[in-house]
């Protein structure tokens, strides 16, 4: 149905009377501030159509409602959804991948060394850069010395 197919003049002259009379038994009810506030409102009906606004409108919402339609009824869109979910997985897993390979140090080209060989070798100081000699930290019992272990581990004291 089209803009011009309906009667807006007398619809919109109903709607602001009705509202109108709303707003009447609200001033009666709840007092002059509710009876104000829905009164104006009942205005706008009136107002959109003397505007020209109410057409503009009708066009937004049509528009809003023929993409809507389109896009839920068209089984193209929703191989485009389908198409850009398995891009957001595989984004996400190849993001999961390149941060296990950047752990692991070397950009992931050279194996991890068993943890046999670790536990052989117990006297075997870590590697400092730079030839910074290795600090041995005071064991202590609070809660920063699982952390000063780690930054020791990755070379950072």
């Amino acid at each position: 149905m089209g803009f011009n197919q309906i009667a807006w003049l007398p619809l919109c002259i109903v709607v602001t009377a009705v509202g109108l009379v709303f707003s009447y038994l609200a001033l009666r009810r709840r007092g002059v501030a509710a009876g104000l506030r829905m009164a104006a409102w009942s205005l706008l009906p009136m107002a959109a159509y003397l505007t020209g606004a109410l057409q503009s409108l009708w066009t937004i919402g049509s528009t809003i409602v023929s993409f809507v339609t389109s896009l839920i009824f068209n089984p193209m869109v929703w191989a485009g959804v389908a198409v850009t979910g398995l891009s957001v997985v595989l984004f996400v897993v190849s993001g999961v991948m390149r941060g296990r390979k950047l752990r692991r140090g070397d950009g992931g080209k050279q194996p991890k060394q068993p943890k046999q060989a670790e536990a052989v070798q117990p006297s075997a100081k870590p590697a400092t850069p730079a030839g910074r000699p290795a600090v041995q930290a005071p064991q202590k019992d609070d809660d920063f010395s699982d952390i000063e272990d780690i930054l020791k581990r990755r070379g950072i004291s």
